[in-house]
């Protein structure tokens, strides 16, 4: 008897067991069917390109001015009047740190300090202000692509959503 009812529950687990389970194959291929779908409207549908004939104003990028001294010599000759500061570290080793890593992505890096002993992180220094602006912008663009700025921060520990311009006082 023991031996009916061990056979008769197993029956029932097995029977319970394989009706419960959802037809995934049946999604799949219902999902796979609208994605396809969606896929050939969008390759359908002819891009439109719309043009505005007014050009768009000049921004207005503000410029802080100060005194700053290139931190090793090397920097002297590329330091112009108009840089492009992308981080303003207290500790010298997380300014050369942060030179080290933008420098492996080929920017050209300069260090240099102000009167009250801050690092000014420069990634491009030119004698035009616009030329400084356009380079700014450039950069923002280039690493507002890339990702958020959280990822920024995790990777290089600044944010690229506040580069400035710094005007040389001599």
């Amino acid at each position: 008897m023991k031996k009916f009812h061990f056979a008769l529950l197993l029956a029932t687990l097995m029977v319970l067991g394989t009706s419960c389970k959802p037809k995934q194959s049946a999604y799949k291929q219902v999902y796979e069917a609208a994605k396809e779908k969606e896929m050939q409207q969008t390759a359908s549908q002819p891009s439109t390109v719309v043009k505005d004939a007014t050009p768009l104003p000049p921004v207005e990028v503000s410029v802080r001015k100060e005194k700053v001294e290139p931190v090793y010599p090397t920097d002297a000759a590329g330091l112009r009047k108009y840089s492009v500061v992308i981080a303003s570290l207290s500790v010298k080793l997380n300014a050369e740190s942060l030179k080290a890593r933008m420098e492996n992505e080929g920017h050209q890096v300069i260090l240099a300090q102000n009167e009250q002993g801050m690092y000014r992180v420069i990634v491009a220094s030119y004698d035009d202000k616009e030329q400084a602006a356009a380079k700014r912008e450039e950069i923002y663009n280039q690493y507002s692509t890339i990702g958020n700025t959280d990822y920024l921060r995790r990777t290089y520990g600044v944010p690229f959503n506040d580069l400035w311009i710094l005007e040389r006082q001599y």
